[in-house]
């Protein structure tokens, strides 16, 4: 009797311990690369942004589907022509302007004044949302191949940039931009 319990419970014991669910193996992973700033916001309003409002601007008066292809379109600078040009640039220049946005949110980039970007100012967020709603207008309107879209996505963008120049770049000295 005594033989068939222990027995049993072996049995018990066996049977919870197979049906319980196998336990992670902890990874050793790296950890992520902390985010690094390369430069300050002039540098990226003209590295990024300024391109890419600009091939907004472009489509607005030049049918992306109706521009003659470019001799070689690996070469052509003309960001409508290239290889990734037409109604994909459209696309493409409106993702770099809503993904941008979130570039404008990494604490410690400067002005290139050397001042703080005003990341802890209440209307930081608000303006930083316009540009990456803009971008993601114009990133439908390429999508969507409507000559109609991207005007509507230009005067979107052309708003919100102007919503956030008027107050923190255009000052009459350099010295009291991003304030």
């Amino acid at each position: 009797m005594q033989t068939k319990a222990v027995l049993t419970a072996v049995l018990v014991l066996f049977a919870l311990t197979s049906c319980t669910a196998p336990q992670p193996v902890a990874e050793n992973k790296p950890a992520a690369p902390a985010m690094q700033i390369q430069g300050n916001l002039v540098q990226l309003m003209r590295g990024v942004m300024y391109p890419s409002s600009n091939v907004i601007f472009a489509a607005q008066s030049d049918d992306p589907s109706k521009l003659p292809p470019a001799k070689d379109p690996s070469t052509a600078t003309d960001p409508l022509l290239s290889t990734y040009g037409g109604w994909t640039a459209v696309e493409n220049a409106g993702i770099s302007l809503a993904e941008s946005a979130n570039l404008l949110l990494i604490p410690g980039r400067k002005c290139a004044n050397g001042k703080d970007m005003p990341l802890n100012n209440p209307d930081w967020p608000q303006l930083v949302q316009g540009l990456r709603d803009a971008g993601m207008k114009a990133y439908e309107a390429g999508k969507s191949k409507n000559n109609d879209k991207v005007l509507e996505a230009a005067d979107v963008m052309s708003t919100a940039c102007a919503n956030c120049h008027d107050k923190y770049r255009d000052k009459g000295n350099d010295a009291d931009r991003c304030m």
